[in-house]
């Protein structure tokens, strides 16, 4: 610790402690005042001085209780606050969905991810608060046939040392090039095993993606390109990369049988679903998810929240869409 670091610390502590003004932290250290603001930057950069923010909207406010409501959901938190882009909207979702997780995991829990931007976003924000005999398990297979990375192993390892958890990974493609390699991969008993962990899990935390051409899920090298172009007309959006259409239904059946990870059907049956989306981008696929009974906690931010109440006027996918997803 150098002179600087002495000051820093003298200077937070006037400043934070006792709610000084940076004119009289200048005054009381006999320096000036933008050296003060230096030295507070100084002092937060080093770690000498966290801020932290409540907001009591991300609790509750009208917004969570009108889309809890609406979508006949157990919790809904909302990110409140401008965001310039998709990437700021992530990262405020992620913030909040790490908080809520927090408050969900319990010892003994098993806890099944997927992985994506957002669920990045989710991971990077997870403070360590250790659990006992807590599982977290990969619900879909990871590996990229691109150069665009799913993130699969680092979100994992993230979740397993917020909580102290022991991993179930799932070192797969999450799309194979054909039904019958894909039903071997699936008999095989290790992988068998880690499956079955994710059809059982406590609590699933996942997100949805909207289905556009720069999508990640598009981007794998795992789709021929008329399977694309199936998709782009026919899917609303996808959930642990299950694809789906605007009336809830299957949007392609010759890639969700070349799918390795959960089914819909299996992660609507888990008791907790936290679901976590960012941007406008997403509000098509969201509600169509949320219709489909795919959560029971949600996290969004705010302008995708308003986006989904803006959509009131729109038909729902119908039930006889939701059984289609049980055959």
């Amino acid at each position: 610790m150098d002179r600087r670091d002495e000051a820093a610390i003298e200077a937070v502590k006037a400043y934070y402690q006792q709610d000084l003004s940076q004119a009289e932290v200048a005054a009381r250290m006999g320096i000036s005042r933008p050296t003060v603001a230096k030295l507070l930057a100084h002092g937060r950069a080093r770690g000498f001085v966290t801020v932290e923010i409540h907001d009591p909207r991300e609790e509750a406010s009208e917004l969570a209780l009108r889309l809890q409501e609406r979508f006949a959901l157990a919790c809904v938190r909302v990110a409140h606050g401008c965001v310039a882009d998709e990437a700021e909207a992530i990262s405020q979702v992620g913030r909040v969905g790490a908080e809520l997780v927090a408050r969900l995991v319990r010892d003994d829990m098993s806890v099944g991810i997927s992985w994506g931007r957002t669920m990045s976003a989710v991971a990077s924000h997870l403070a360590r608060s250790p659990r006992q005999g807590v599982r977290v398990v990969q619900l879909k297979g990871g590996t990229s046939f691109s150069d665009r990375a799913t993130h699969d192993f680092e979100i994992m390892r993230a979740f397993c040392d917020a909580f102290g958890a022991e991993p179930s990974y799932l070192p797969l493609p999450v799309i194979f090039e054909d039904t019958a390699t894909a039903s071997i991969v699936r008999a095989d008993r290790g992988i068998e095993r880690i499956l079955r962990e994710g059809r059982g899990v406590d609590i699933a935390v996942f997100t949805v993606g909207a289905v556009k051409k720069e999508s990640l899920s598009l981007n794998l090298g795992q789709l021929e390109a008329g399977e694309v172009d199936a998709l782009l007309r026919d899917a609303v959006g996808d959930a642990c990369s299950r694809f789906y259409t605007r009336a809830g239904t299957v949007a392609l059946a010759a890639i969700d049988e070349r799918t390795v990870g959960i089914r819909l059907e299996e992660l609507r049956s888990r008791p907790v679903r936290v679901l976590v989306a960012g941007g406008r981008t997403k509000t098509a696929a969201l509600e169509t998810a949320l219709h489909m009974g795919l959560a029971t906690h949600l996290v969004v931010d705010h302008d995708l929240a308003l986006a989904l109440l803006d959509r009131q006027g729109e038909a729902p996918p119908s039930r006889a869409g939701n059984d289609a997803l049980d055959g």
